[in-house]
């Protein structure tokens, strides 16, 4: 059984207008998403900005109010529970935030920036709990001394550390990774992706991994979406997406990525002039009537794409 399952989610935000602010639209940042996790793997959102992506993952934790569809963590409808009775599987589920820089509290020390889960969910006593933050520390890879220090005393990996050791307090079957690394250095980026896929090992963690980035995903994820418009246009395995991609959007992605051999670099140039061409030619093809994506066919057991 899948340990999260999205089915339909949809998000939408009203514009109102006129003198009586009446809802005139709605924007549909995310617009009919369905995905299913296995426990222990690591699911690629991939999209560039605005895609819905983001908006996709802070529904799931309860941060975006969910217009419809349902969320299914553990074959419990999180969207059909009263938010009291959410709680306690609300600990399963944590969040790694994009920007290491504004998602710490800068008024609080480290030990009580990790130890809020704590406080919220668990009884222990000061002692206890300073054991159990000094470890976390240790195991992303900072002193214990460090419990004791405020964020701007950090570098901006080793703030990334402390958010991760956040999320790992109360020891979630889930963790979804908002660009967990895109304000981060290249040498550090590797340094926090590496970590990430051990602590994955050690504790049988689940991800869902949210990038623009490609290259990252693809050293990461087991099954990847790629996201526009706020929908999905195909979804597989790594092998699927990388190796045969169908939808367009997909290959024009593909291509962005940076080449390092300088003896192919020219030909990757036109090979990515070559897909831009067919991008601005056949993207509206492949649109409903609202300019949206189609929906998904299934072109093989593990592959779907959104084609006429």
């Amino acid at each position: 059984m899948a340990l999260l399952e999205l089915n339909n989610l949809k998000v939408h935000y009203p514009i109102r207008g006129g003198f009586f602010q009446r809802v005139v639209d709605h924007v549909k940042a995310v617009d009919g998403v369905s995905i299913q996790i296995e426990p222990g793997t690591t699911y690629g959102l991939v999209g560039e900005s605005g895609c819905g992506k983001t908006t996709t993952g802070r529904a799931i934790i309860g941060l975006n109010k969910i217009t419809d569809g349902t969320v299914t963590f553990e074959g419990q409808d999180l969207t059909r529970m009263a938010h009291k009775n959410q709680h306690p599987l609300r600990r399963d589920i944590q969040m790694i935030f994009q920007d290491p820089y504004s998602s710490l509290n800068g008024r609080k020390r480290v030990i009580d920036i990790i130890a809020e889960p704590l406080r919220n969910f668990e009884k222990l006593s000061p002692d206890e709990e300073r054991r159990r933050v000094q470890n976390l520390l240790d195991r992303v890879g900072l002193n214990p001394e460090a419990a004791f220090k405020y964020p701007h005393e950090f570098s901006g990996g080793q703030r990334q550390r402390i958010g991760i050791a956040r999320a790992l307090t109360l020891n979630p079957k889930l963790i979804i990774a908002d660009e967990p690394v895109s304000a981060l250095d290249v040498s550090v980026q590797a340094q926090v992706l590496n970590f990430m896929k051990e602590i994955q090992k050690e504790f049988n963690l689940t991800y869902l991994f949210i990038s623009h980035d490609l290259g990252i995903v693809r050293h990461m994820c087991d099954e990847i979406g790629i996201m526009y418009r706020g929908r999905l246009v195909e979804q597989g395995n790594t092998d699927d997406i990388y190796e045969n991609p169908q939808h367009i959007y997909t290959k024009r992605l593909i291509t962005a990525i940076p080449n390092i051999d300088p003896a192919q670099r020219q030909e990757s140039a036109r090979t990515r002039q070559q897909i831009m061409v067919s991008y601005q030619q056949d993207l509206k093809e492949l649109m409903d009537a609202e300019g949206k994506p189609l929906a998904l066919k299934t072109i093989s057991p593990s592959h779907q794409v959104a084609l006429p």
